[in-house]
């Protein structure tokens, strides 16, 4: 099968949950013998870095990408909403990416047209005009939620106001996109139940993130310390993980550190704001960027995800889980795992609840070790990527034949 799979922002490095999600489907798809082009939009925010691409990967893929300026610019974000469109969205569209995708579907024939997210959806025109593939849109969150959670946390009226603008307009998107698609995936099934209401005669399936768990190797012996160090490990450029870390450093730590003035709280991640780099709460270290995610998470014991707002899928629970890490999250932050709280992982939605779980891991520690052989064990059964990809083929299959 040929599939041209168009990403919205290199897979590679793999500096946040979407370019690992992005890179294990092209990964899954390469080993069961597909030919797989892939396309990417880069950005100030997202740049190629060549020295991230194996050979043997820039050979197999055909990497090719384009660069697309996406700073917000007030005239343009104005032009937008007066067209109702959502800024959010069309920043990512280029002439030269259209110029880019004509050259190649008039040389190029493929079965299916991958699309990641719907920031790439402005291209559809050009695919439909210049190939006759089957188009498949992954969703990887419902944009708009996430937007309308960070309205509705937010105390700032002017930040307020552009939350709900965009908001606003990503729903009015959202809506009608599927219906320009011959089927859509989501990572999650409540995304997935949210858009079948919404375009219930478009195909659609549940492929949920997938890792090749020989990449994820637990310390067998593990067991965390009576002063287990805390971690936080995301993108921080992606504003629910800011949101996140700023509400549980002001609302939860102080407390946790006050009763347990020996634990520490290291965060770590890509693009971390001043607003948190240049706090000096006690306990909490800055790590920035680390060389290996996975070596970070071994090296540490609970890991914290304080999501308040949010959709799909979070992709470092499911690798702090493969580790067998124990990982502490809000309501949000487990959303789309089918996990039990106090099995696979704890659930804290307020302060009190946070302490409680933390206190519970220290008195404890062979409890943590239980939930984290759970952990292991519920993503091998969910998550693994050779049986994800089996079931994305067979999507791409029915869709074909349709």
């Amino acid at each position: 099968m040929k599939i041209l799979q168009l990403c919205h922002k290199p897979p590679l490095p793999q500096v946040d949950g979407g370019c690992i999600a992005m890179h294990n489907i092209t990964e899954g798809l390469l080993k069961t013998g597909q030919d797989v082009r892939v396309v990417a939009i880069e950005t100030q925010k997202h740049p190629v870095k060549v020295s991230a691409f194996l050979v043997d990967y820039l050979q197999k893929t055909r990497f090719e990408s384009v660069f697309i300026n996406t700073t917000p610019h007030l005239k343009d974000a104005i032009v937008a909403s007066l067209k109702r469109q959502s800024y959010q969205i069309s920043r990512f569209f280029s002439r030269s990416m259209v110029s880019k995708l004509e050259h190649i579907l008039k040389h190029e024939s493929f079965d299916v047209v991958h699309l990641e997210s719907i920031y790439v959806a402005p291209y559809i025109p050009i695919i439909r005009k210049y190939s006759n593939a089957k188009i498949v849109l992954r969703v990887h969150n419902i944009e708009h939620q996430i937007w309308e959670r960070l309205a509705d946390n937010e105390s700032n009226p002017v930040r307020k106001f552009i939350y709900k603008k965009n908001m606003q307009q990503l729903r009015r998107v959202e809506r009608h996109i599927l219906d320009q698609v011959d089927g859509y995936l989501t990572i999650s099934e409540p995304d997935y139940d949210y858009f079948s209401q919404t375009s219930p005669n478009v195909a659609g399936m549940v492929i949920p993130f997938g890792i090749d768990l020989d990449h994820y190797d637990p310390e067998d012996d593990y067991i965390p310390s009576d002063e287990p160090t805390l971690f936080h490990l995301g993108s921080m450029n992606w504003s629910p993980n800011v949101e996140g870390v700023e509400w549980f450093l002001d609302e939860v730590w102080p407390e946790i550190y006050e009763q347990h003035p020996e634990l520490t709280f290291t965060i770590a991640g890509y693009g971390i704001p001043e607003s948190i780099s240049s706090r000096k709460d006690e306990g909490v270290i800055i790590a920035g960027a680390v060389p290996s995610a996975n070596e970070f998470m071994l090296a540490h014991d609970l890991m914290v995800v304080p999501l308040l707002s949010g959709s799909g899928i979070r992709i470092k629970i499911v690798e702090a889980m493969a580790l067998g890490k124990v990982v502490i999250t809000t309501t949000v932050g487990a959303q789309g795992l089918d996990a039990e709280n106090g099995k696979h992982l704890f659930i804290a939605d307020t302060p009190e609840e946070f302490l409680a779980v933390i206190e519970k891991c220290i008195a404890t520690p062979d409890l943590c070790k239980i939930i984290g052989e759970n952990a292991r064990d519920y993503i091998s059964i969910h998550h693994d990527r050779d049986i994800i990809t089996k079931q994305l083929l067979d999507f791409y299959q029915s869709v074909m034949q349709k």
